[in-house]
């Protein structure tokens, strides 16, 4: 609200909240708690006590996503939907009375670049929370500067696990959440059993890789008959497709990412390696890549995934709804965007139960928040500043889109440092 709130008679400010309340209703949002009463309650001396980028009416974050290079193909959801948050909480009238102002750096797909504009956004730009990254190269990269300097990150993608981090609030799911569970459902239901891996090399799909193997050898009893990775950016498949046509796996499990994706299964297509006649379950193709992809090239392939934009909920509905209307009825939302989407509401409804922007006070405050209204159903955020969150299969079709046709009966807890897979 605005500064004059603190002139207003009890009655006056009763109704005025009524009103914004009633408004704020019809807006597509994630909740409505904490809603500021002004300067009164919440002055700067108060809730910035180390310098962080805040004034009276303005709070200062930061962006860093690849927006251009071979990862932009991904990313780019993260930024509109990490966007779309931001302009829906300010709205509402902010947080604690301020607006949320943004600061966007590209990462350009170049790790050493990441490293470089975090240290910007935090030293620089004194931002108050950052959210951004998608590989976990990235993140590894900046990791060390958000530590230094205390910044506070919020990280969207799925990934590896086996990290923890004061400075890093992980939206999206870790190995257990989506690597071990997708690799159970396909032995369940598909009943793989010979498996090849192929993924991008850097170390989100070789840890990845690493963990499947372990689960399928030791857990599963199965076999690998092959492992083969490539640079990031790379588009010439035919001698993996070779192999992997030698090998006769049950299961092809894939972590290839970024614009790769798409001369990946355009090369599977036109070697007669389609979805009727071979299971490929990957971890990294979403509605997003799917833009790139094509729906014909992908059709019948699986996705192991928290996130559709086909989930039939009245949350994700509204979700979808807000998106289109701001990025055109043809934007598309994947698992990372979603999830990239949390991350604004988690540092709100943290910050304002602080009552602080302090990052030192934010995180101790993070623990055990609840978005009843996250698109992808309900999360929570463990002490361990992972999701609680469901797991999901989706296959794909024909246009574009995803079929769900598995789903965890529960919320899985987040166990980045599962015992056996070290």
């Amino acid at each position: 609200m605005s500064r004059d709130s603190e002139d207003l008679s009890l009655d006056a400010l009763a109704l005025r909240r009524r009103r914004l309340l009633q408004g704020a209703a019809a807006l597509p949002v994630m909740g409505l708690s904490g809603l500021s009463f002004g300067q009164s309650q919440f002055p700067t001396a108060k809730v910035n006590t180390t310098k962080l980028a805040v004034t009276d009416t303005e709070v200062t974050v930061g962006q860093l996503h690849s927006s251009s290079g071979t990862m932009a193909i991904s990313e780019t959801g993260s930024i509109q939907a990490e966007q779309l948050a931001i302009d829906q909480i300010n709205a509402m009238g902010g947080i604690l009375g301020r607006k949320i102002k943004v600061i966007k750096e590209d990462g350009a797909s170049d790790w050493p670049t990441f490293a470089e504009k975090s240290k910007k956004l935090l030293v620089n730009d004194h931002c108050a929370a950052v959210f951004g990254c998608w590989t976990s190269a990235s993140r590894k990269a900046v990791l060390p500067v958000f530590e230094k300097e205390n910044g506070l990150l919020y990280y969207p993608t799925f990934y590896e696990g086996l990290e923890q981090s004061k400075n890093v609030i992980y939206t999206g799911q870790e190995a257990t959440q989506q690597i071990i569970w997708g690799l159970d459902w396909g032995a369940k239901e598909k009943k793989a059993k010979t498996f090849f891996l192929v993924g991008s090399d850097y170390i989100w799909p070789r840890t990845s890789m690493k963990i499947a193997r372990k689960h399928i050898e030791n857990f599963q009893k199965g076999s690998v008959k092959g492992e083969e990775y490539y640079p990031l950016g790379h588009t010439n498949f035919n001698s993996l497709i070779n192999k992997i046509k030698v090998a006769k796996p049950d299961c092809i499990f894939a972590a290839v990412v970024g614009g790769s994706n798409v001369a990946f299964y355009k090369q599977l297509k036109a070697a007669g390696i389609t979805g009727d006649k071979q299971f490929l379950l990957t971890l990294a193709v979403t509605e997003d890549e799917m833009t790139g992809v094509g729906g014909e090239n992908f059709a019948g392939f699986y996705s192991s995934m928290k996130y559709f934009q086909s989930l039939d909920n009245a949350n994700n509905k509204k979700f979808v709804e807000a998106f289109k209307a701001k990025y055109g009825k043809d934007a598309v939302i994947g698992d990372v965007t979603q999830a990239g989407y949390l991350g604004p509401w988690l540092w709100k409804a943290a910050v304002e139960k602080a009552g602080s922007f302090d990052v030192d006070k934010v995180v101790a405050g993070s623990p055990g928040i609840e978005l009843k209204t996250a698109p992808e159903g309900y999360v929570k955020l463990d002490a361990n500043h992972h999701l609680w969150s469901k797991a999901r299969i989706g296959q794909g079709q024909l246009d574009g889109t995803f079929k769900v046709v598995a789903e965890s009966a529960e919320l899985i807890k987040p166990d980045p440092f599962p015992k056996g897979y070290q």
